[in-house]
């Protein structure tokens, strides 16, 4: 057990807001699609037990706002997107998961478009900076395994809905799609089976554009028919691979 006058030294570091729940925290794992990877959003932080350590983006719970609204609130002042689609992942409450005293977490998940963004740390943190999901940091108490955790769900989430969807540009080729369920899913894909399956979905509509000003021969742009999109987020699909 932790002596109390370092308890309150902990206590005094964090600064818990007035208005907030004191043992109560939302941890988000915002997610891009960048350079063809998968990335998440960390930020080093400069106060209490977590200072120069990389960790998940979270704050404290207002007493006057429910779960998903604190986590929204964070990653809108964080990743600055209004456009987002955000998710609960779970609780996460193990009794030593910080180290000074019993902080139970409610994760979420976001998923964002890279031009979207804009990134601001807070007055919490020194850093914040995206990282190819399999290249993170060490991070701070148990935002590993909370990450690890969500990879997992999002393996499970991308073969039975159609989530890339606020991933992608608004306009994108099959290969960024596939370029999206190859980082995911954490495999290769072989191409014309994946373009084959995605098809036959009926969930993409062809644009009748090519791409403009790359170097490579330009490729067929698409986008996400909205109502097919609905339905099968609805109903749900199985993506084998």
């Amino acid at each position: 057990m932790l002596p109390v006058n370092f308890i309150n030294e902990v206590i005094d570091e964090e600064t818990i807001p007035a208005d907030c729940i004191s043992n109560l925290t939302v941890d988000n794992l915002i997610f891009t699609l960048h350079e063809d990877k998968l990335k998440v959003l960390l930020v080093k932080y400069n106060k209490g037990l977590a200072t120069n350590k990389w960790g998940l983006v979270g704050h404290w719970v207002r007493s006057d706002e429910n779960l998903e609204t604190a986590a929204s609130r964070v990653v809108k002042n964080t990743a600055g997107v209004e456009n987002l689609y955000l998710d609960q992942l779970g609780a996460f409450g193990d009794v030593d998961r910080y180290p000074a005293r019993r902080i139970i977490t409610i994760a979420f998940y976001s998923l964002v478009r890279f031009d979207e963004t804009n990134l601001s740390h807070g007055p919490n943190a020194i850093e914040c900076e995206w990282f190819d999901v399999t290249q993170v940091p060490k991070l701070m108490f148990d935002h590993g395994n909370i990450l690890a955790s969500c990879l997992n769900h999002l393996k499970y989430k991308v073969r039975h809905e159609p989530i890339g969807f606020s991933l992608l540009p608004e306009k994108f080729t099959l290969l960024q799609l596939q370029d999206l369920y190859e980082s995911i899913l954490g495999v290769t894909l072989d191409k014309p089976n994946f373009r084959r399956k995605i098809l036959k979905m009926n969930l993409l509509i062809d644009c009748n554009e090519k791409q403009r000003n790359v170097a490579h021969r330009a490729a067929s742009l698409y986008r996400f028919d909205v109502h097919v999109y609905e339905k099968l987020t609805q109903f749900g699909f199985t993506f084998e691979y």
